[in-house]
């Protein structure tokens, strides 16, 4: 088995968000979805993969009846198969009490798992993530 990844095998999240925030936001809501994924699924705390993109409003559309349309927020996490309904339910919990200490309200936010089995992840410059040694575990 081929070893030594970089953090192309942790999950990647995608947050997309419909208002700009300023920098320092902008790394507190990266850090909450974070550390949400470290305790949720055990990730090792120095790999991330967190994208954050910000769309104009009319390029976002939500629900009308949400309080404050302009915290709409989608976590999107893509990720290896093989985490316990637990595991995923302490993620959702996570993503939404870290964000809402940001205040995004917790019922702006939709977080969507795609589990991925690992023959479809290409890592570590070119391998088959089933190929290597992860470094973590992912049946959590």
């Amino acid at each position: 088995m081929a070893s030594g990844l970089d953090n192309d095998a942790v999950p990647a999240a995608l947050i997309e968000v419909r208002r700009p925030y300023d920098a320092d936001q902008e790394i507190a809501i990266i850090d909450a979805v974070h550390s949400a994924l470290v305790d949720a699924f055990r990730i090792p705390p120095e790999d991330r993969n967190i994208r954050l993109i910000v769309h104009e409003p009319h390029r976002f559309a939500c629900a009308p009846d949400l309080s404050h349309p302009e915290y709409r927020t989608i976590v999107t996490i893509d990720c290896f198969a093989g985490r316990s309904s637990d595991a995923k339910r302490r993620l959702y919990a996570a993503i939404v009490e870290r964000l809402g200490a940001l205040g995004i309200p917790g019922d702006h936010v939709s977080t969507i798992v795609h589990e991925i089995d690992r023959d479809n992840w290409g890592v570590g410059g070119g391998h088959a993530a089933s190929d290597v040694d992860l470094g973590f575990a992912v049946e959590v």
